[in-house]
């Protein structure tokens, strides 16, 4: 995790086009400033990280569904919980499913696990649209690549 540079994502570890499905891993720092105001001296993974991260395992599962056509962005979240902490230094698992997709929306379902215990799940909807320029594009290409997108899962033209 790149906490600074809202990179939340370490690895993909699984992507399932024909389930829909997608799990990452991604390692919570042992030491970051965010810590040192969340909370000094019982430093804790803001829950709104949480959200993100799972925004961003979400978006990787509907980049690929999507063929690298369409640029997913987070429209709503419902139903977020947070069920337990998450300290630093701990190893996130997480991992979203399609639940719907259509008229330009999508909306998946997505859980952080630490060690197989549930930490915290949303629903999430997301607007898709084309990537609206070549920058953001080939920016999310080297993200693609740092993170283990399949190579296959990249056809657009």
């Amino acid at each position: 995790m790149h906490l600074e540079y809202f990179k939340l994502i370490d690895r993909i570890a699984d992507l399932n086009v024909g389930d829909r499905t997608i799990t990452v891993e991604a390692q919570v720092p042992q030491s970051n400033t965010i810590f040192e105001g969340h909370f000094p001296g019982y430093p804790l993974m803001p829950g709104v990280l949480l959200i993100e991260s799972m925004a961003q395992t979400s978006g990787w599962l509907l980049i690929a569904l999507l063929k690298f056509e369409r640029m997913p962005f987070l429209a709503s979240v419902k139903e977020a919980k947070m069920r337990d902490f998450v300290k630093p230094g701990e190893l996130l698992t997480i991992d979203a499913s399609l639940a719907h997709d259509g008229s330009g929306f999508a909306v998946t379902e997505a859980k952080v696990r630490v060690n197989g215990k549930l930490k915290c799940n949303a629903t999430l909807t997301f607007r898709h649209t084309p990537f609206p320029n070549a920058e953001l594009r080939g920016h999310m290409e080297e993200m693609a690549k740092r993170i283990g997108f399949p190579e296959q899962a990249m056809t657009h033209d």
